[in-house]
């Protein structure tokens, strides 16, 4: 099921989810720059991982992010390349900008990807979900720890 989203700082995205797959946050442990712990304890996958990175009406990283996806047309150069960002954070460390990289630098452009508190002009429809389920976090940390 498609789902259009706003989010704070004119970023717009449209989510897919797995029909019947809760949208709630899952609970998260922060120590220091990262979150150790999976999601839920969740497995990613990587090939789903890429698929939402790469997909403008999931994820929409490539508005902001350059992937090492050369058959991806118009990517973006607002936020940092992704090409190495497995050799440059660690999996927690992916995991905490996905979630939310507010807690890290309160003026990032990155839209907080499971966090449903404080943000603005949100649609009515959507007020209370996250962006990504728990579920697609995990699977994005998967691909991008790969990129080395």
């Amino acid at each position: 099921m498609r789902r259009a989203v706003g989010a704070a700082l004119l970023i717009a995205s449209v989510v897919s989810t797995s029909a019947g797959e809760p949208r709630g946050l899952a609970s998260f442990e922060v120590s220091g720059d990262s979150i150790a712990k999976p999601l839920d304890g969740r497995i990613g996958d990587a090939e789903r991982g890429r698929s939402i990175v790469i997909d403008r009406r999931g994820g929409n990283c490539l508005i902001c992010h350059r992937v090492p996806a050369p058959d991806e047309p118009f990517q973006g150069d607002l936020g940092p390349d992704l090409g190495g960002i497995g050799g440059r954070l660690t999996e927690a460390q992916i995991r905490l900008r996905l979630i939310d990289a507010s807690r890290l630098n309160a003026e990032t452009l990155m839209p907080p990807y499971h966090r449903v508190e404080g943000l603005a002009r949100v649609a009515k429809e959507f007020d209370g979900r996250p962006v990504l389920t728990a579920a697609e976090i995990e699977d994005v940390v998967a691909w991008l720890v790969t990129l080395k």
